[in-house]
């Protein structure tokens, strides 16, 4: 059996793994299967996440999986695994000439394959300070948002909502759009994004080139016939000095070599191989340096650990601000799973740092009473994994997860401002003893007739902030009942209740009044 059709079995078998795991990530099917199983063997995604919140979330432990078989057989994830690779591969394939000669042009080695290495080196420099962009460009996370908040959610317009919930999401076409580029680059060069952008690629290739199997090319069997470097997918010039740290461990080169010239060795003495990425120390210093004198720029922007930032409810188990920040990747799994389309992407409410990043929109959809699956498929451990004893806080717990407190718009509410009957956000609480209850009050009307009226009044200790009551408010334009975050229990200065106040701000509170 010839290796390439291995490779190909295998990419379409990881390819559709990763999308059986997208379909199943529906609330309906979601129970019993590792849908963050890509998330958690990514490599990038751990450094990252390790270097920001300086912790290593257990979940991610698994990228070992890939990182250290990187070490053995060099780049093969790139090659046989990722997803994302795959699909790329595909569309290059629509685009690519059938002429050899054009092939072998199309995979010669270009200086800008070098770029993915400088954003490799600015990912990390932001991850060291505590910014954590790197979702915004990882294959993995950048793959599983854009199906999530974009193509997704347009399949399910299309069938009518036959096999797929019918989602919407804010600017969910932007977010699909950006996958729509990457693969229409393939026109401009093969595997464009493979090549020149993926910082995931790019950490493997430093790791690669300590590769202990690695692609030979015995130079006095060699013909010159540029076969080879026709089906490089990764452009890694193995007719000439093979870069080790591009090469993806395809062993096309082997299967097409008419005089087996090329072959897999451990630890050749192959002195015209060039080992380490093409990339100089000035580049990798300058793109670090300006990486760094933008992370106050990105966090400009106000933190709940300063200020709650207006607008931004999270949702349920996340860390506070700083480390929900620190930890987000922005892969966008906590929006696919959620089973009333609540979680949405950010976009500037929370500063250029939060762009993408998960947060609660009431008038779309609310926090589900009874579910926990946000928690349960992040990877990073942005929203941590609770149950559903410590969500509704029953014992052992003594208070239940709070996400915000709503807050009734007398000047807006049917039955406050024109004295007409309405009590739906308190019949749709589902909070016991609910979180709304009913102020009976006399009023007169236009024409002089007394009426009796029901009017909502909120408990801001009962409340949990799920946003039930907003969601289902008939005033539809500007909700007359709404939430916010104040109050969250992931905040010890955000807060409404004196006596939910954390000790230490207590103190403080003392201090002042002192």
């Amino acid at each position: 059996m010839r290796l390439v059709f291995v490779r190909r079995v295998a990419q379409a078998f990881f390819l559709l793994l990763f999308l059986f795991l997208m379909v199943v990530a529906d609330f309906r099917w979601a129970g019993g299967y590792p849908l963050n199983l890509f998330l958690s063997v990514d490599p990038l995604l751990a450094v990252s996440t390790a270097l920001a919140a300086h912790t290593l979330y257990a979940g991610m432990i698994l990228s070992l999986l890939v990182l250290v078989p990187t070490i053995f057989l060099g780049r093969f994830f790139c090659g046989w695994i990722c997803p994302m690779g795959t699909l790329n591969h595909a569309a290059s394939r629509l685009f690519a000439s059938h002429d050899r000669k054009t092939q072998a042009e199309h995979n010669r080695y270009r200086p800008i394959m070098s770029v993915k290495y400088c954003v490799l080196a600015a990912m990390l420099v932001l991850a060291a300070f505590g910014v954590t962009q790197v979702g915004l460009l990882d294959p993995i996370a950048l793959l599983t948002r854009s199906l999530a908040a974009g193509f997704f959610p347009g399949a399910a317009v299309l069938t009518s909502g036959h096999g797929l919930p019918e989602r919407l999401f804010v600017a969910g076409w932007a977010v699909g759009g950006v996958l729509i580029a990457v693969l229409l680059m393939n026109a401009v060069m093969p595997r464009f994004y493979c090549r020149v952008v993926c910082p995931l690629g790019a950490l493997m290739g430093v790791v690669a080139r300590l590769g202990v199997f690695q692609v030979y090319r015995s130079q006095s069997l060699c013909i010159q016939c540029d076969r080879c470097r026709a089906v490089c997918p990764a452009a890694a010039d193995p007719q000439l000095r093979l870069r080790r740290s591009e090469c993806f461990a395809c062993l096309n080169c082997r299967e097409v070599c008419p005089v087996d010239a090329i072959s897999l060795r451990a630890l050749p003495a192959d002195h015209e191989a060039v080992p380490a990425p093409d990339v100089t120390r000035r580049r990798l210093l300058l793109t670090g340096t300006a990486a760094l004198l933008s992370v106050p720029l990105l966090k400009s922007s106000v933190r709940s650990s300063v200020l709650p930032p207006a607008g931004v409810i999270r949702p349920p188990g996340s860390e506070a601000e700083g480390e929900f920040l620190a930890r987000c990747v922005k892969c966008g799994e906590c929006m696919k799973v959620c089973p009333t389309n609540v979680i949405q992407p950010a976009l500037l409410e929370g500063g250029v740092e939060g762009i993408w990043t998960p947060v609660m929109v009431n008038r779309v959809g609310y926090c589900d009473y009874q579910c926990t699956l946000c928690g349960g498929v992040c990877p990073t451990g942005a929203i941590r994994n609770f149950s559903l004893d410590e969500k509704l806080g029953r014992p052992p717990f003594t208070k239940p997860i709070k996400i915000g407190t709503a807050f009734v718009d007398r000047t807006r509410c049917l039955p406050w401002a024109m004295n007409m009957p309405c009590i739906v956000c308190e019949e749709v609480c589902p909070v016991s003893p609910k979180a709304i209850y009913i102020e009976r009050a006399e009023a007169v009307d236009s024409s002089g007739n007394k009426l009796v009226l029901q009017r909502p009044v909120i408990d801001p200790a009962r409340c949990i902030g799920c946003g039930q009551c907003e969601n289902r408010c008939p005033v539809f334009d500007h909700r007359a009942i709404r939430v916010t975050s104040v109050g969250e229990t992931r905040s010890e200065r955000n807060i409404l209740l004196f006596r939910d106040a954390q000790p230490d701000v207590k103190q403080a509170e003392g201090e002042v009044e002192g």
